[in-house]
């Protein structure tokens, strides 16, 4: 009997529904176009090929969680080394990019947050106010110059 019957269909049921938000995400930390995110789309499969080794251990949690945290582990090895991008979150960088869309764009908390990367969660609370800090400072100067 193959070990993976079933787990198949149940994979790719959670990829349909939540391959979007992950892709995302990883626009939203790679800083590209969605209409170019290469990188997003190679570090989104990388987390996906992950889930999908981790699956059968993943009984019982949340695959998204794990996916989301794939995810973010890829880009945060990667980030040093992507282009620049232009996207929304551009201007921050790599550390300020993964602590806005985890605790903003996912709603995940500060201690859970600092978990995952590794830092204090004062750390995080720092990176966060810098950074929503720094996108305000940008839409005044964008808005003062139209």
């Amino acid at each position: 009997m193959d070990r993976r019957a079933g787990r198949d269909p149940e994979f790719e049921a959670f990829v349909a529904g939540a391959a979007g938000r992950l892709l995302h995400v990883a626009v939203l930390l790679t800083a590209e176009p969605p209409a170019r995110a290469y990188a997003a789309h190679r570090i989104l499969a990388g987390a996906l090929a992950r889930t999908y080794a981790d699956w059968e251990r993943l009984r019982g949690d949340d695959p998204y969680d794990h996916t989301r945290q794939e995810l973010c582990a890829a880009y945060a090895r990667t980030a040093r080394r992507l282009p620049p991008g232009s996207g929304p979150l551009a201007p921050l960088g790599p550390a300020e990019r993964l602590v806005l869309v985890l605790r903003v764009y996912e709603g995940v908390a500060e201690e859970v947050t600092a978990a995952q990367l590794g830092l204090a969660p004062e750390r995080v609370e720092a990176l966060r106010n810098r950074a929503v800090a720094a996108l305000r400072e940008g839409a005044r100067s964008a808005a003062g110059a139209a």
